[in-house]
Order: C-alpha cells, then structure tokens, then sequence
C-alpha cells in the first residue's frame, strides 16, 4: 500500500518536472525570438569626422518606445569664420587697420555693407581699402581697468555686477585681462580666454587711495598689445579725475595713436558741475564727485570708441546697459586694412557714399612708422 503510494507520488514529481522544462525552454525560445527582433541604433564610426552644418543624431529604433521617433537636429551655430589678413599684407611697410563704426539717424548699427561700399582717406588723399571684414563674430583682444580709489567704495559693488555680465557676453574666443588701480595700477588677472577666472577676480576690488588713471591706460595700452588677437580694446571705469599719475594726457594720446586700441570708457558722476555751488559744497567735494568726462571722451574720440557718462549710480542697471552696448557694438563694426608710404601722425576719414546721412566713427588718425607698427600688432592675430 505504501509502496503504491510512493510509486504514484514519484509518477506525479516526474510529470511536473518535465512539464516545466517545456514551459521554460519555450520562454527562452520566445525570448531569444524577441531579442533578434531587437534592432540597435547605428554607432557612429570611430573615423568618422564631425563637421558640417548640422550634427545628425541617430534614430532611435521604435520597437524600444513604441514608434519610430528621431531625436531633433543640433541647430548649426551662427556665427562667422574667423578672417585675417594675410601674412605677406600685415608685413608691408606702413601697413594698418582702422575700425569703422556706422550708425543710422535712429542710432541703429548698419550692417551688411561690403567693400565697395566704402572709401578710405589718409591725410585727405584716397587709399585702396587692402582688407576687409565685418566683426560680426571676431574674436576681441580686452583690458578691463577699473578705478578703485576711495570715492569708489560705494560703487564697486554696481561695477562688479556690470563688467561680470560685460564678460559673460564676450565671444568665447576673447581673452582678457583685469587691472584695478587707485594711487597706482594692479594686475589682478593677466590674459586668459578662461572668463569665469577674471569673473572670479574681481571679489578682490577693494576701494582706497587716489586716482592714477593716465598710468593705468598707458600700462593697459602697452599690454594688450599682446593679446592673440588684431582687434584690441580697453574698457576703462572710473568716477574722479587723475591726481596721481606719473604720465600725462599727452603721452596717452601718443601711445594711443600710435597702437589703433579702442578705448571704450564708463565715467561714474557729476560731469557738469554748477559753478555758482561752489562756495556751498566746497572745492574738495566737487572735485572727489567730478568724473574727468573731458579726458574720456577725448580719448573715446581719438580712438573711434564712445564714453558713457552717469550721473548717478542708482541700483547699476545704467551701468549694466552701457557694458551690454559696448560688448554688442564690438560685433556691430568693420575693419578696414591699408598700406600708407611714409611715417608720422596721419589724419584718417573714412566715407560711406551710399548712406550720405548715417554716421562714421573712426580714430581721428594713425601713427605711422612707430616703434610697433600695426602690422606686427596684426600678423600676431594671425598666429
């Protein structure tokens, strides 16, 4: 009796063993079936070089989500390609270059023009224009000098926050140097294409001392000369006037001339003081509140750049604005190379016969056979 039992219950171990060998090599079979329908997307070939307008992204197969679907298309990045001028061009005696800025009746920026569109003078006479460019995206050599004297104090705080959004709206490509100066200049970030360092830098503003903004320009001056690239600009913030430089406003406007550097500026105060409030405010708060505005848009002007000038400081949005404008009208502009015979101080002007009543800002001359002519300055950017 047990015996039977134990010969059934074998019996029924022995059916369900076998029956679940079946039902599971069936489920590996359907798996396997499965996965051979599985088809993966294509790997892109290890030699295969990425270019062009528009990187293509692979499409993903449709039996994983349920469809066929295809990821969107990387739009290609607007921009322009970087022109130079050639070798054998920036190494000709007498060689150098002149940017062209073009407003319209509305001050809107003109673009789009060509060549032919424009006529360059040198000392009165016409001069064949040897390069040309539109700076819509060309990388930029800056200095960024920034007045730390005394008076500052309460605006440094405005003046971090407006030439950190300057930087961050730079071309990548740019490099950069930060000096702040007050009895004397300070380097506080040599040229760096890493824009987030200089940022960094400019916690280290600390207001105290005078003013020693015509040394400062000078040392601007003779350092970005040795930025990477041909397009060269300082920036320069300040809210007083010079009293404590060794160089005068002469010797800037030299080395200015002689280097074609635009010398944008931001003055932070009053410009026109009442003179009938003299006797009430005291010659020394007029002079500690009174942004030298003459010297910097004369020195604006000599070199084809623009001041801007605020009465007050306020929350900084002004100052933030200005900063923004002068980083757009650095795309905005063109440049135009030439060959002129002989060396001294040359008087340019630049015309544009097709928009007789839209206005062009240009430095008032160029210095020719300097100690560093403009052709070394530009066959650097073309390293």
């Amino acid at each position: 009796m047990i015996s039977s039992k134990r010969c059934r219950a074998f019996a029924l171990l022995a059916f369900a063993l076998v029956a679940g060998v079946s039902i599971t090599a069936s489920f590996v079979g359907s798996a396997f079936a499965q996965q051979g329908e599985l088809t993966l997307p294509p790997s892109v070939p290890r030699n295969q070089k990425q270019g062009g307008s528009v990187l293509e992204v692979p499409t993903i197969p449709g039996r994983q989500f349920g469809g066929t679907e295809s990821m969107p298309r990387i739009a290609p990045q607007q921009g322009q390609e970087l022109t130079l001028p050639t070798r054998q061009l920036t190494r000709q005696p007498g060689y150098n270059q002149l940017t062209v800025t073009i407003v319209d009746q509305q001050g809107r920026y003109v673009t789009g023009l060509q060549k032919n569109d424009f006529k360059l003078y040198i000392d009165g006479q016409q001069r064949p224009i040897e390069f040309f460019r539109q700076d819509l995206n060309t990388p930029v050599s800056v200095g960024i000098l920034v007045d730390t004297s005394g008076s500052m104090e309460p605006k440094l705080m405005q003046a971090r926050t407006a030439i950190t959004e300057f930087v961050s709206d730079l071309n990548p490509r740019d490099d950069v140097f930060l000096f702040a100066f007050s009895s004397q200049p300070f380097l506080l970030q040599p040229f760096t294409t890493d824009h987030q360092a200089l940022i960094g830098r400019l916690n280290l503003l600390y207001a105290q001392g005078e003013t020693a903004i015509f040394d400062t320009i000078i040392d601007g001056l003779l350092m970005v000369r040795h930025g990477r690239w041909d397009k060269k600009v300082l920036l320069v913030v300040t809210d007083g006037q010079d009293n404590a430089s060794n160089q005068n406003l002469q010797e800037v406007i030299g080395h200015a001339r002689e280097m074609g550097v635009l010398i944008y500026s931001i003055g932070i105060g009053n410009s026109n003081v009442d003179p009938s409030t003299i006797g009430l405010l005291g010659l020394g708060l007029i002079a500690q509140d009174s942004v030298d505005a003459r010297t910097l848009e004369l020195l604006s002007n000599e070199t084809g750049a623009k001041t801007f000038l605020l009465h007050t400081i306020g929350d900084g949005r002004e100052m933030r604005e200005d900063c923004a404008a002068i980083s757009r009208e650095l795309r905005e502009q063109y440049t135009l190379g030439f060959v002129a015979p002989g060396s001294g101080y040359r008087k340019t002007r630049v015309d544009v016969p097709t928009r007789p009543y839209d206005k062009v800002r240009v430095r008032k001359g160029v210095e020719l056979g300097g100690t560093e002519s403009a052709s070394a300055e530009a066959d650097r950017g073309t390293r």
